[in-house]
C-alpha cells in the first residue's frame, strides 16, 4: 500500500488552471493545466517538443513561478521547502562537477541535503555505478551521467521522483540501461512523474499517462482508457466480401471500411465488435474472423497531437 503523506485525497501532484507565459505574455508555455498524479503511481507525461512538459516540471519543483493557476505538491504549494525535502528531480541534464568523481559529487550533495553518507553507496549501487564511483564525472558516458543524475535525485529517498527525459540523447545501449533502471525505481511505494520519448516503454512502465499539447492536457488515463477513448479498428474476415462491405458501411457506428489482402479493416469502436458480428451474421454473411486491433501508445499519441503539415520527427523532447 502507498505510504501516508501530506498529499490531499491521495494526490501527490494537483494543478488547477496552471499557466506560465514568458515575454510579457506573448509566449504561452502552459495554459489552464489540470494535472493529477496519484500517490504510489508512475505517471507518464507526454508531449511534442515545446508542448510545455519541462516548464510544467520546473514549476512543480519551484524552479519557475506560475503566472496563472495553482500547483500543489505533496499537499503544499509547489516550491515549499517541506515539499522539496521529499522530492527528487532530474530536470534536463544533470548539473554536476566535471572534475569530481561520481562518489565525491554525491557526497557533496548528501552533505548539503543532510543525508546520511550511507545513502551515497546505496544509490550508486541502485543505478549500477558502484564500480565506477571513483572515476571523474567528465569521463562518464552520457548514459552514465544520466544515471548519476538519477542517483542524485534518489539520495533523499524521495516520495516523489520527477524525471524529465532521462533517456534523452542516449544510444540504444544507454536507453536499455535507463529503461531497466526506470522499471526498478518505479516499483513499490514511490510516486514517479516521468516524461519520456520512449513511448513503447512508457506504455509498459506507467500506470497512467497524460498527453499535453500547446500547454494543455488533451488526454489522461490508463492505457485501456486512452484506447477506449480513441478511434479503433476491427479486422474482419467475411464472405462474400462485397456484401460484407455494404452491410458494414450501413452501420451507424462504422466510420470507414477498407479491403486489405482479403480482410476488411473497419474503423469502429472495438466495444461494438459483438454488435458488428451479429449484423453480419444476420445478413447471411459468413464471418471467419473478427478481432480488435490493439493500438500502441505511439499511434494514440500521434492521433492526439497530430497537426496538418507537422512532421512526426522529434515528437517528444526535453525542451519547454
Amino acid at each position: 500500500m502507498p505510504r501516508q503523506s501530506a498529499a490531499t485525497d491521495g494526490l501527490v501532484v494537483h494543478t488547477a488552471g496552471l499557466g506560465k507565459s514568458f515575454d510579457s505574455g506573448r509566449i504561452v508555455a502552459v495554459s489552464g493545466l489540470d494535472l493529477r498524479v496519484n500517490e504510489g503511481e508512475v505517471y507518464g507525461f507526454l508531449g511534442r517538443n515545446g508542448a510545455g512538459k519541462t516548464t510544467t516540471m520546473r514549476m512543480l519543483v519551484g524552479l519557475v513561478r506560475p503566472t496563472a493557476g495553482t500547483a500543489t505538491v505533496l499537499g503544499r504549494p509547489a516550491g515549499h521547502p517541506a515539499a522539496l525535502a521529499e522530492i527528487g528531480a532530474l530536470i534536463e541534464a544533470p548539473a554536476l562537477y566535471p572534475h569530481l568523481s561520481g562518489l565525491d559529487n554525491l557526497r557533496m550533495l548528501a552533505r548539503y541535503a543532510g543525508v546520511p553518507r550511507t545513502r551515497v553507496d546505496a544509490v550508486l549501487e541502485e543505478v549500477g555505478l558502484d564500480r565506477r564511483a571513483d572515476d571523474r564525472f567528465r569521463t562518464y558516458s552520457l548514459g552514465m551521467k544520466q544515471r548519476l543524475g538519477v542517483a542524485a535525485a534518489l539520495l533523499k529517498q524521495p516520495r516523489l521522483l520527477v524525471l524529465d527525459e532521462p533517456t534523452n540523447g542516449l544510444d540504444p545501449a544507454g536507453m536499455a540501461d535507463m529503461r531497466t533502471l526506470i522499471r526498478a525505481i518505479g516499483q513499490g511505494e514511490r510516486t514517479v512523474l516521468l516524461s519520456s520519448h520512449l513511448l513503447g516503454e512508457v506504455e509498459h512502465i506507467c500506470d497512467r499517462v497524460g498527453v499535453i499539447q500547446h500547454g494543455r492536457l488533451v488526454a489522461e488515463g490508463t492505457m485501456a482508457q486512452l484506447r477506449a477513448a480513441s478511434s479503433g479498428t476491427l479486422v474482419v474476415g467475411a464472405q462474400p466480401v462485397d456484401r460484407a462491405v455494404d452491410v458494414l458501411r450501413a452501420l451507424p457506428w462504422v466510420r470507414d471500411v477498407t479491403v486489405d489482402g482479403g480482410l476488411l479493416r473497419v474503423a469502429a469502436d472495438p466495444s461494438r465488435a459483438a454488435d458488428t458480428n451479429a449484423e453480419l451474421v444476420g445478413a447471411g454473411i459468413a464471418v471467419s474472423e473478427l478481432r480488435a486491433v490493439e493500438r500502441s501508445l505511439e499511434e494514440i499519441f500521434l492521433e492526439l497531437t497530430d497537426e496538418p503539415g507537422q512532421s512526426h520527427i522529434g515528437l517528444v523532447g526535453s525542451h519547454p
